[in-house]
């Protein structure tokens, strides 16, 4: 798979909710999962290989009472690289509801993902 149509179909997946899927489906078996620098603490960190990438999805899904909205915009793509911005109105166990807002940059290597990484206001 060329890059783009990674990046179309890491969409259509994310679009359902199907994120598990879009990892098993599209990502490499070394590929690794960056967070922000300096993201606060209770915030998940960074993964290496598809079995910690696996967990740190389950985990974050662990920490949501509710998903009321999301959206995830059409790929922008630039060589091996695409980019999405992603949002949702989540309400966190314990925590309430937030609006998050992210920007998301994968990189893609012989058809799979081979990174992925986030960026997002922390405050």
């Amino acid at each position: 798979m060329n890059t783009e149509a990674v990046a179309k179909r890491l969409v259509e997946l994310c679009r359902k909710g199907e994120y598990e899927q879009a990892q098993r489906e599209l990502f490499a078996p070394d590929a690794v999962s960056i967070e922000m620098p300096g993201a606060p603490a209770g915030a998940l960190g960074d993964a290496k290989g598809l079995e910690a990438i696996y967990e740190k999805g389950r985990q974050f899904a662990a920490m949501v009472e509710a998903v009321h909205a999301s959206e995830v915009s059409d790929p922008l793509v630039a060589g091996s690289w695409f980019g999405v911005t992603m949002t949702m109105d989540v309400t966190f166990k314990g925590r309430g509801r937030v609006q998050m807002s992210e920007l998301c940059v994968y990189h893609v290597r012989d058809g799979k993902v081979a990174s992925e990484q986030f960026f997002y206001d922390m405050g």
